[in-house]
């Protein structure tokens, strides 16, 4: 991530991919304006990505005795 990048929670990266989509909707956008859009949309969807990783790590599993454990590096 570049240094002057800042961290996003989920929500807010996919408000700021709203925002990508509906400037790249845009008849009279620019071609720099464009790819520079769809560069910036492409490296927020990256983060997205990894904040669902992240998440899906952190899932929760039903045990036999019926309580709830952290789902850790792939373990059943």
């Amino acid at each position: 991530m570049d240094m002057h990048e800042q961290e996003f929670s989920l929500e807010e990266n996919f408000a700021r991919l709203e925002e990508m989509i509906e400037k790249l909707s845009e008849d009279d956008l620019p071609l720099e304006e464009a790819f520079r859009a769809y560069s910036q949309g492409m490296a927020i969807l990256k983060q997205c990505d990894a904040q669902i990783d992240r998440v899906e790590k952190q899932v929760l599993k039903l045990t036999e005795e019926g309580c709830l454990e952290v789902f850790e590096n792939g373990e059943q």
